[in-house]
């Protein structure tokens, strides 16, 4: 990892820890992560606080499939 991962946490649970908490930290996440506070509150519920499993979660629900793209293609 390089020196700017150790920096992704804005907040003391960790760099690797979300916590939902603090609306600081909730608004820091939602901006990185370009989605709203209420969105990682949800995925935190479901993945648990560990960032990379949010934004995995996050991303994947967020992503088309290759099934998705040849639908719309049509």
């Amino acid at each position: 990892m390089g020196n700017e991962d150790t920096n992704f946490a804005p907040n003391a649970t960790g760099p690797e820890r979300i916590d939902v908490g603090s609306d600081e930290a909730l608004r820091t996440w939602a901006k990185r992560l370009d989605v709203s506070a209420e969105q990682i509150r949800e995925a935190v519920a479901k993945v648990g606080d560990r960032a990379s499993d949010v934004e995995l979660h996050l991303k994947g629900s967020r992503s088309t499939t290759n099934d998705d793209r040849i639908e719309a293609a049509k």
